[in-house]
């Protein structure tokens, strides 16, 4: 055959699988352009070993402020591109959300080609991480820390939320390191705060495979091995198999004409969500493609400012200290779930129960952590003294709450020694407890309650 041929061949077949990972297939229409209302630091290496794959540009929203909120925001490549930051989505998402003020980066991260999943996930958490430790530097208010993401940085960004907590993920005989331990920040959490997906694959075990043009598929370029035979190493790597009813509030945006990623994707990681009472929306936009103008309208880009901005309200809502008992000590313990108001509970003081839960500053291994410090910078707060408490709280608990519930238990010092959809005072020691009732719908409520 000849070689020119051959030569012509592979060349035409590179040209296609980069247009298509890049522009229009899994990575989408994204476009370059600029975020107008925002301030750019280009190419920050959020590592520190000099490569182009972990730097990391950084949008400061022109409204002058003391901080501003996060959201990192990862392009979509089907996991095949490196660096492609200068693409994700800058003058539609990213605009949006500088011009909402919310402080915007935008990260490289490996690609398949330079190492194999979990490298992806773990390049995601340290830009977090970074994120966290460099809040001065870049005016960063890491109270409100989200990611965002299109396609393939979707599905990454759909891990970074999952998977809070979580040091390793198990299924059968596979196990993988979720965290990593990348860059100088590694004391920091890599927990978010909320989740915005763009057209994203979740499950990638049960989606439509995207082939390489007769040379495997994109997965399973990702993963290192195809899906036949191996579905553990698949598993791993899909979100839906880490929903946890400590995940924060995820909205996904998928167009029912997607013929790249079906829509079913969302659909799954939104029911697991559901399953586990977490704050979740799904909109379906119909007509929608994989990315594009449908995609990325005006009403769609409101919607997810609005779905972060209401996070990051409940999250400031609910951590709101409450004023100490008489004779009590001068701070409250923390709670989880998200309100605008938490009643005082029954039979209690005058004080208002906890309404807050510090957030994570480690990662477990393979459960979600028993025990929730505060983050490296934030406060710590310590829940004041039971006096004359007794179990009579627990029947009027039981009275006003109703329907699918997580009861999440808290010991006076604020450690969370109890998570479960059911309450059982059999696991309890014997002494005061906090006790946290989360509905579905998100309506919470906070009690103080004895175990004899």
């Amino acid at each position: 055959m000849n070689k020119k041929f051959v030569g012509a061949v592979a060349l035409s077949l590179f040209f296609q699988v980069s247009a298509f990972a890049q522009f229009g297939g899994f990575g989408g229409p994204q476009g370059g352009g600029s975020v107008p209302d925002a301030d750019k630091t280009a190419d920050v290496n959020y590592v520190g070993d000099g490569k182009t794959y972990h730097t990391l540009d950084i949008y400061i929203p022109k409204q002058a402020k003391e901080s501003y909120p996060v959201v990192i925001h990862t392009y979509g490549s089907a996991w095949s591109s490196n660096n492609m930051k200068g693409s994700a989505d800058l003058s539609t998402i990213c605009a949006a959300y500088a011009k909402a003020g919310y402080a915007v980066v935008t990260p490289n991260h490996r690609s398949a080609s330079d190492a194999k999943y979990p490298a992806q996930l773990h390049d995601i958490k340290a830009v977090v991480r970074f994120v966290r430790g460099n809040a001065a530097k870049y005016k960063f208010d890491t109270n409100f820390v989200a990611v965002s993401g299109f396609s393939s940085g979707g599905h990454l960004s759909s891990l970074t939320a999952t998977t809070c907590g979580l040091k390793e993920g198990k299924s059968g005989s596979v196990t993988v390191d979720l965290v990593g331990d990348l860059g100088e920040f590694t004391s920091f959490s890599s927990c978010v705060d909320g989740a915005v997906l763009w057209s994203p694959p979740t499950d990638i075990y049960t989606m439509n495979p995207i082939s390489m043009g007769g040379s495997g598929t994109m997965e399973g370029a990702f993963i290192g091995v195809e899906r036949e035979g191996n579905k553990d190493k698949w598993m791993v790597a899909s979100s839906p198999y880490y929903a946890s009813d400590d995940d924060p509030p995820v909205i996904m945006f998928h167009g029912t004409s997607d013929n790249i990623v079906n829509i079913e994707q969302s659909q799954e990681l939104y029911d697991s969500l559901k399953k586990h009472n977490v704050v979740t929306e799904f909109v379906k936009v119909s007509g929608g493609s994989h990315g594009g103008n449908v995609m990325n309208s005006s009403e769609n880009l409101s919607k997810a400012v609005a779905f972060l901005d209401k996070a990051r309200e409940a999250k400031a809502a609910a951590a709101t200290v409450a004023p100490p008992a008489t004779g009590d000590s001068t701070t409250t313990p923390p709670a989880t779930g998200d309100s605008t108001t938490t009643p005082p509970a029954t039979g209690d003081s005058t004080t208002t129960p906890p309404t807050t839960t510090p957030p994570a500053t480690g990662d477990s291994t393979t459960t979600p952590p028993t025990t929730t410090p505060p983050a490296t910078g934030d406060s710590t707060v310590t829940a004041p003294p039971a006096t004359g408490d007794s179990a009579a709280a627990l029947p009027a608990m039981r009275s006003v709450v109703s329907g699918p519930t997580t009861y999440k238990v808290f010991s006076l010092d604020g450690t969370l020694v109890m998570k479960s959809s059911t309450l059982n005072l059999s696991r309890l020691n014997p002494g005061v407890y906090y006790v946290v009732a989360t509905t579905r719908e998100g309506a919470r409520r906070t009690f103080r309650i004895a175990k004899p």
